[in-house]
């Protein structure tokens, strides 16, 4: 009797043990998934030509780390963004084409409008999603009253400017202080790509590993004004004038980069961290936009195509071109599905998941991607898999100011982009039907466009 007694005792515990070990090893496995969230840093750089980096093509600036970078990810060819910052900055935060938030051009110092409060961020998204969030550079959203700066737009920690433009080592702009932390005026010395670089590398190594993170590190460089210390340009004896300018301000982002990847390293969060790399736009002159046409502030490729990649051991094929068309508003949606967080909102999202793309060698998810002008929807594009139209309005098109300047865009353009990336042979006239087209999914796209914020 005793000894079925303890046997019935010791097999009870046999069975309560195993339970007790499959409940612990659950826990762990719960507690190791949600450690596994992606940290995210997303490099933004002011300005930068498609191709000035190495990884682009580019030849007479050395971005030894960038590159390294790239190589080591996959180089995203054709990453669409708007013509200039403001609108590429509010189509990263929301997901959502310039047509939706009415930031067609670039939010100016004390003007009474931003990216409508009624908007979704990325960074919200993320905070719901349990991410930490952090901005250390260049917001140029709105600031005009609190509700419109990063602290009030998930951004748990706010470091640097609102606005472009600013002189590189005063950190002004017209006589104006413009330099932050957590929305507080800030008197700092140094120059600001090296500041940006140490906020952005002091937030990672003080970061609690028990939440992912998000941090977006909008650069100031290399848009104007042309500054750059000494050390960096010496390297480029035979480059002249703003372009040699150009170069020691990228040498100086290249080195924030590395900065930042070595920061990872140290606190041993580079193997779970996706970092994405792009430009705002178009560089401008003497920005190097080869081979496509034009730059800055146009729809033409030039203006709205940015040198990318992604970045992510193990889960972004290292050394890989993705062929496929993109446009900054996908990430909304991608990163917020890596980080477990929800796509349910009252506002539309046009932003596709790219991730199978960009992971798996996928087709575009994109029917057509949309490029709309600094003038509104008067000067439009739209690109349906290698073609792409551009419909402009009749005074630029035919150059009809007072002056007779020379004209930007013709009436209707239509460009074969696998043949011809420069934009050079417009085949409007030998393809009427396909015009006809895509200037009917054009429309749809521009039905219902908002106006112009500010107005």
């Amino acid at each position: 009797m005793q000894k079925n007694h303890l046997n019935f005792l010791l097999s009870t515990l046999r069975k309560g043990s195993q339970f007790f070990l499959t409940c612990l090893l659950f826990v762990g496995i719960q507690a190791h998934a949600q450690t596994q969230k992606p940290n995210i840093v997303f490099l933004l750089i002011d300005d930068l030509g498609y191709a000035d980096c190495g990884f682009n093509g580019g030849k007479d600036i050395l971005t030894p780390n960038i590159d390294r970078l790239a190589k080591a990810g996959s180089i995203l060819k054709n990453h669409y963004v708007q013509p200039v910052c403001s609108p590429t900055r509010s189509a990263l935060m929301t997901g959502r084409y310039p047509t939706r938030t009415g930031i067609y051009t670039i939010i100016t110092p004390g003007a009474a409008w931003g990216l409508p409060l009624n908007e979704r961020t990325l960074a919200n998204a993320l905070q719901e999603a349990g991410y930490s969030t952090a901005i250390t550079g260049k917001w140029h959203l709105g600031e005009f009253e609190k509700a419109y700066q990063p602290n009030a737009r998930g951004f748990d920690y706010q470091y640097g400017h609102f606005f472009g433009s600013i002189d590189y080592y005063t950190h002004e702009r017209n006589n104006q202080m413009d330099w932050y932390r957590n929305g507080t005026p800030l008197k700092e010395e140094g120059y600001s790509t090296h500041l940006v670089a140490k906020e952005a590398c002091s937030v990672i190594e003080k970061h609690t590993p028990s939440k992912p993170l998000f941090l977006y590190v909008p650069f100031n460089g290399v848009h104007s004004p042309f500054q750059a210390p000494d050390q960096y340009t010496a390297a480029y004896p035979n480059l002249e004038g703003n372009r040699k300018k150009l170069a020691g301000m990228l040498a100086a982002v290249d080195e924030a980069v590395a900065q930042i990847v070595a920061s990872l390293k140290k606190t041993g969060m580079l193997e779970n961290t996706l970092i994405i790399f792009s430009s705002d736009n178009g560089g401008p002159p003497p920005g190097n936009n080869t081979p496509l046409r034009e730059f800055k502030g146009t729809i033409y490729e030039g203006g709205t195509r940015a040198a990318a990649f992604a970045h992510w051991p193990g889960h972004v094929p290292a050394g890989k071109t993705v062929e496929g068309a993109m446009h900054i508003i996908d990430w909304y949606p991608t990163l917020i599905g890596l980080a477990g967080g929800s796509l349910k909102q009252a506002l539309p999202i046009d932003g596709k998941d790219v991730w199978p793309m960009i992971t798996k060698a996928g087709k575009s998810p994109h029917k057509a991607i949309l490029s709309v002008s600094t003038r509104g929807t008067s000067q439009a594009a739209i690109r349906m898999g290698d073609w792409k139209l551009i419909v402009a309005d009749a005074e630029e098109s035919e150059g009809a100011t007072p002056k007779k300047q020379p004209k930007k865009y013709e009436p209707v353009s239509l460009f074969n982009l696998a043949e011809d990336p420069s934009e050079s042979r417009n085949l409007a006239s030998v393809h009427p039907e396909r015009v006809a087209e895509m200037r009917k999914e054009l429309s749809v796209l521009l039905k219902n466009a908002v106006a112009p914020g500010g107005k």
